[in-house]
């Protein structure tokens, strides 16, 4: 998941003095007992923090810590995020909880679904997952849902409640069932990411993951999830072109999909392009431009046919994490296009305002004029297309 680059101020309380006095002792520590120390302490504030559900204090040091330059500001990103998402469960044994995610990217002609994973899909999904993703004694709990970005829990205090209802039902090895009204309304694209999200319990200390094992290796069982797993989540995704990744805790494997997501929609715009026009990929031109708000927010492209300005599609591709100016993100949109065959790419280095139409909010993309503008397939194009790429 995307770490925000914070620029509010923070309000000083005792709870954002003692996070920040623990986060900033951990990343001057230099030995990994002392690690260990401040890692508890600070772990015990944040679990604290998260049950009184006060998300404010911790993205407000979040945001002093980040703005002051601090290495602290990742130590305490990276607790924040294992707080959130694992537990120590006081069973008899005792039991180690992490709450992963599943991701797979989809593009599609027609909408990608989401929502209740059926049972006799989720039984499957629960096979796969104990055959080629945990260890041999490992508990499974799976949520009844394929999420969309808009249905996963949107910050940190969301994400924690979710893994204690994982937490209770992988210690029994049960799944759990959501409401489907509760769910967010997911926004239709071209292309995107659909989420399997569970939790794997383990007796402390022992193995959670079969690459944890003696014989057992990572990218070996990856490619069994995908291949294997994949035939159980083919059903789920009728009519769509798929890829899936690995299956990692929960932020990192959303941080993972957010990141394989950007090339994964330029390529899917360009097939999507080729098939609604009918025309090779090498009429298709691509013009890339970046977009600002206070500061570079996203790069945005909009693509044209051969003699043509109009701007038939656009794409956005984000910035995540520490990119800026100074990151060669132009360089690598270019490679992915023309990995992608397009053969003329334009890169323009005028600032663009973070601009959106008036009338249905989506993205104005540039055009080969350098003018930002909305992206419209040729009418008769249209019928059952997504109003925008992801």
């Amino acid at each position: 998941m995307k770490r925000n680059r914070h620029t509010r101020r923070a309000r000083q309380t005792p709870d954002s003095d003692l996070l920040v006095r623990l986060a900033t002792g951990l990343s001057q520590s230099s030995n990994r007992i002392e690690d260990a120390w401040w890692e508890s302490r600070l772990a015990a504030h944040i679990d604290h923090l998260l049950a009184d559900r006060d998300e404010e204090a911790l993205i407000a040091v979040l945001d002093q810590l980040y703005s002051a330059g601090s290495r602290a500001y990742d130590e305490l990103a990276d607790m924040i995020e294992s707080c959130a998402e694992s537990r120590r469960a006081e069973t008899p044994e005792g039991h180690d909880v992490v709450t992963f995610a599943a991701p797979v990217l989809a593009w599609s002609r027609f909408q990608i679904p989401s929502g209740p994973i059926p049972a006799p899909q989720l039984d499957a999904l629960r096979v796969q997952l104990q055959a080629h993703v945990l260890a041999a004694d490992a508990r499974l709990a799976l949520a009844d849902v394929l999420f969309s970005p808009d249905q996963l829990p949107q910050n940190y205090v969301e994400t924690y409640q979710l893994t204690e209802r994982l937490t209770k039902a992988a210690i029994h090895d049960r799944n759990i069932k959501l409401d489907p009204g509760q769910l967010a309304e997911t926004v239709s694209f071209l292309s995107d990411t659909r989420y399997v999200i569970g939790a794997v319990a383990a007796p402390r200390g022992k193995t959670m993951f079969r690459w944890q094992e003696d014989d057992g290796d990572a990218t070996e069982a990856f490619r069994q999830w995908a291949s294997q797993g994949g035939e159980a989540l083919r059903s789920l995704l009728p009519a769509c072109a798929l890829e899936f990744m690995p299956v990692l805790a929960f932020h990192a494997a959303v941080r993972d999909a957010d990141r394989a997501s950007r090339p994964w929609s330029l390529r899917s715009a360009v097939a999507f392009l080729q098939t609604v026009l009918n025309q090779p990929v090498s009429d298709l031109r691509a013009v890339v431009a970046p977009f600002h708000d206070r500061q570079l927010e996203e790069y945005r492209i909009g693509f044209t046919q051969r003699g043509s300005s109009e701007v038939v599609h656009g794409v956005v591709w984000p910035l995540l994490d520490h990119e800026d100016e100074n990151h060669d993100t132009p360089g690598q949109i270019e490679a992915t296009l023309r990995e992608a065959g397009v053969p003329n790419v334009m890169l323009l280095d005028q600032r663009f305002p973070l601009e959106f139409c008036d009338d249905c909010g989506a993205p104005l993309y540039p055009n080969p004029e350098g003018e930002p503008v909305h992206a419209e397939l040729p009418e008769e194009q249209t019928e059952a297309t997504p109003r925008h790429l992801h």
